[in-house]
């Protein structure tokens, strides 16, 4: 990250959503604070896709508000990237090119060098890469921007169990905000410090592991 955040991180007061006729958000309130790890737990991957996009101002909420920090700076990593890369048929350092203010490309290649993209590699037209090669292009986007707060949904679908590692390794090692969904118990239980679940009725809110969470919920 570029900066370090200040104590105002994050505040949701009393969000609400409704997605093709479902609730799937009911009345949301938490703060994040600095040196949170947060991961977001539903039973229905839609909910935390709903108030992740929320959070990046995808999606409006139907009721209640939010507030970023203004020491904060956000990147997302979507569950669905198709939005990125439909109808683009630019090489993977042109594609990376659109989202950097430096385009010298020794600057765009140390990133997507960090991807395991080298040599002829970044030539190769992004509508025709694998799920997992799509995913290192925004993992290659999200390190650019420098941000301290890194909103993650389902970061290890289409990645194979090195690159799961990897990414793992990453999150732990990072020093700013990780807002994240997983479905995998190894990287939620190393990444975590702390445990939202969103239900129908609320959210419950938990710091510690997950295996702790997991513990907690079965003495309940």
């Amino acid at each position: 990250m570029d900066r370090e955040p200040g104590k105002e991180i994050l505040e949701v007061e009393n969000l609400s959503k409704t997605v093709d006729g479902v609730k799937v958000l009911n009345n949301i309130s938490f703060r994040v604070n600095k040196g949170d790890k947060i991961a977001f737990l539903a039973k229905n991957d839609l909910v935390t896709t709903a108030l992740f996009k929320i959070l990046m101002e995808e999606l409006e909420p139907d009721e209640g508000r939010f507030k970023w920090g203004v020491s904060t700076t956000q990147s997302y990593f979507p569950q669905d990237n198709s939005a990125y890369f439909n109808g683009c048929d630019m090489s993977i350092i042109k594609w990376l090119e659109q989202y950097a203010q430096d385009t010298t490309e020794t600057y765009l290649r140390s990133f997507l060098g960090k991807m395991l993209f080298s040599g002829d590699d970044v030539q190769k037209p992004v509508n025709v890469l694998s799920g997992g090669e799509k995913v290192r292009c925004m993992l290659s986007r999200m390190m650019m921007f420098g941000s301290n707060v890194l909103v993650v949904d389902q970061p290890t679908n289409h990645l194979d169990l090195e690159s799961i590692t990897a990414v793992n390794n990453g999150l732990i090692a990072f020093k700013g905000i990780v807002l994240f969904a997983s479905h995998d118990h190894q990287f939620i239980q190393t990444v975590a410090n702390r445990i939202i679940e969103i239900t129908e009725d609320g959210i419950i809110d938990r710091l510690g592991t997950y295996d702790e969470y997991l513990e907690s919920m079965n003495r309940m």
